[in-house]
């Protein structure tokens, strides 16, 4: 691994993953995406290409195989996520998944196990821990300055309903999206 620089394989080049890429291609110095890998081609291509990374291509395992490349985001509809957390941390990848893992325990501990095995380092796409605002609620309770908290009230929603196709595989926003009020709750409430 260079340490310098950290060259990313970006999985997916839907909604989430076009985020990713730009994100680690445009405002992470010491991050570099050296390839995009999407079923659809051309989606990995597009994003290739306005993003200025040199390799697209439709089959994720040119990523894995490479080994100029360190690390992974995994960005693909959430019925991959564990068999790519698999696939990476074997082919000593670090990973960078989006939420969730997985909605079946087993197929994540195999994925958390995998991961342990490699020695490789995985981070889960919680976003909202990074958030400003949500860390400075978080700060406010652990301090005490809102007294003992006994509920909390999380309201969520996306701008728009997602395509059918991410619905078919995702769970939709109940289960996919939902995900990230556990982890609200969690991190707000200091479990």
């Amino acid at each position: 691994m260079n340490h310098n620089m950290l060259r990313f394989g970006v999985i997916g080049a839907g909604r989430i993953g076009k985020i990713h890429a730009e994100v680690l291609a445009t405002r992470l110095a010491g991050a570099q995406v050296a390839a995009i890998a999407d079923v659809n081609l051309p989606a990995a291509q597009e994003a290739a290409a306005r993003l200025h990374v040199p390799s697209a291509v439709a089959d994720y395992h040119a990523i894995l195989s490479d080994p100029s490349i360190d690390a992974v985001a995994i960005c693909s509809s959430t019925d991959t996520h564990a068999r790519l957390i698999v696939e990476a941390a074997q082919a000593r990848k670090h990973i960078f998944c989006e939420k969730p893992i997985d909605y079946d325990l087993a197929k994540i501990d195999q994925a958390l196990g995998a991961v342990e095995k490699a020695g490789v380092k995985l981070q889960i796409g919680f976003n909202r821990r990074f958030d400003p605002n949500f860390r400075k609620v978080r700060e406010m309770v652990a301090e005490g300055k809102i007294g003992k908290p006994h509920i909390l009230r999380i309201t969520s929603r996306d701008p728009a309903p997602p395509p059918i196709e991410y619905v078919k595989v995702s769970g939709g926003i109940f289960l996919d999206m939902t995900i990230h009020d556990f982890d609200m709750a969690r991190y707000l409430m200091g479990c």
